[in-house]
C-alpha cells in the first residue's frame, strides 16, 4: 500500500476514533443532566436532554456510513477490520444509551406536581452515579485500547444489578408506607431500570473493546447481581 494511501487510511480511522469520542461526550452527558433534572424536578433540563438526542442519532449514522464506505474502500483485514467493526458497535451502544438517558428525561416531564417523598430518588442517584462512572472508565478504555480497564467495567455490572435491587426494595417500601407514593414511585421503577440499562450498554462497549485489542471475546456470561436478588433472577435468561 503507498505511503498517502496508508496515511489517508490512518486519517480514516482517526476521524471514526473522533466521532465515537464526541458521541460518548455527548452519551455522558444526557445521562448526568437527565439525573440531574429528575433530582430537582427540572423540566426544562429534561426537555433539554430530549432536544439533545437527534444529534446523537445523526452521530450514529455518520459513523455506520463512514464505517462502511472505509470497509468497501480498503478492504481491510485483522485489527484494522476489528476497528471499524467496533466503532459501529460502540456507536450503536453510545446511542441507545442516550435513548435511555431520553427516557429518564421524558418521565420527569410527566412527574412534574407529582413529585413527592424526595429522599426515594437518593438511591437512584447512586445508581446514576456508579453508571456514569462505568461509562467515563469503559470510554478511556477504548481511547487508550487498555483491556484490563475494559475488563474491570465488565465486571462491576454485578454492582449496579444489586444496586437496582436495593433501589426497588426502598421504592416498594415507599409505595406501601402511602398508596399517594404509588404513582410517583413507579415513574422512577422505570427510571431506575434505564439507569441499569446504560449499565449494561457499558459493559457491551467492555466487551467490544476487548475483542477490537485481543481479537477473542470474554466469556458469554457476564457478572450478574448477588444471587437470589430481584436483579439477578430478572436477568437470569441473559441480556
Amino acid at each position: 500500500m503507498a505511503d498517502h494511501t496508508v496515511r489517508a487510511y490512518d486519517k480514516e480511522l482517526a476521524a471514526l476514533g473522533l466521532r465515537i469520542a464526541e458521541m460518548g461526550g455527548i452519551a455522558e452527558k444526557m445521562v448526568v443532566d437527565a439525573m440531574d433534572a429528575l433530582g430537582a424536578v427540572d423540566t426544562a433540563l429534561a426537555q433539554q436532554v430530549v432536544a439533545t438526542d437527534p444529534r446523537l442519532d445523526a452521530l450514529q449514522r455518520e459513523i455506520e456510513e463512514h464505517a462502511i464506505l472505509t470497509i468497501a474502500r480498503r478492504q481491510p483485514m485483522g485489527v484494522d477490520l476489528r476497528e471499524i467493526i467496533g466503532a459501529i458497535r460502540i456507536a450503536s451502544d453510545l446511542e441507545r444509551v442516550g435513548d435511555l438517558a431520553k427516557n429518564i428525561a421524558k418521565r420527569t416531564v410527566k412527574i412534574g406536581p407529582e413529585a413527592r417523598v424526595p429522599r426515594a430518588v437518593v438511591g437512584l442517584k447512586h445508581m446514576n452515579d456508579l453508571a456514569t462512572e462505568q461509562m467515563k472508565d469503559v470510554l478511556d478504555a477504548y481511547a487508550q485500547r487498555d483491556v484490563e480497564r475494559a475488563q474491570a467495567v465488565w465486571t462491576r455490572d454485578a454492582e449496579l444489578d444489586a444496586l437496582e435491587d436495593s433501589v426497588f426494595r426502598d421504592l416498594l417500601t415507599h409505595m406501601m408506607e402511602d398508596p399517594r407514593n404509588i404513582s410517583f414511585c413507579a415513574h422512577l421503577l422505570f427510571c431506575s431500570k434505564n439507569i441499569e440499562r446504560v449499565g449494561d450498554h457499558a459493559t457491551n462497549i467492555a466487551e467490544t473493546v476487548y475483542y477490537v485489542v485481543t481479537g477473542t471475546s470474554l466469556p458469554p456470561d457476564r457478572p450478574k447481581g448477588r444471587p437470589g436478588s430481584i436483579a439477578a433472577m430478572a436477568t437470569a435468561g441473559g441480556k
